[in-house]
């Protein structure tokens, strides 16, 4: 049975260029989590209070998706672009419950 987990990325400081870099390939798993009928939602935290934050970039990000369990949700976002390209300085994998709207 999947259940859902919440995947919260922080950003380390000044990573918007590396960010960016890595940006299609991130969306890229978003997109095919979406085929597949397993993400809630997804997306950034601007760093200010702007739907396009501009130089000010992104704090970090949320994903909310089914898994089988919470260590493949673990091993998926091990496996994210943004772990990889250095714009994440830790990521926490936990539990959801979806219960609204």
């Amino acid at each position: 049975m999947n259940r859902y987990y919440a995947i919260v990325g922080e950003d380390v400081p000044a990573s918007l260029e590396q960010r960016m870099a890595a940006r299609p390939a991130h969306l890229q798993r978003l997109y095919d989590l979406r085929e597949q009928g397993r993400l809630l939602l997804a997306g950034p935290f601007p760093a200010i209070d702007s739907p396009d934050p501009g130089p000010a970039g992104y704090t970090g990000s949320l994903i909310v998706a089914e898994f089988d369990s919470l260590d493949d949700a673990r091993a998926w976002a091990d496996a994210d672009p943004y772990v990889s390209a250095g714009v994440y300085a830790r990521v926490q994998v936990k539990p959801f419950k979806p219960v609204l709207p």
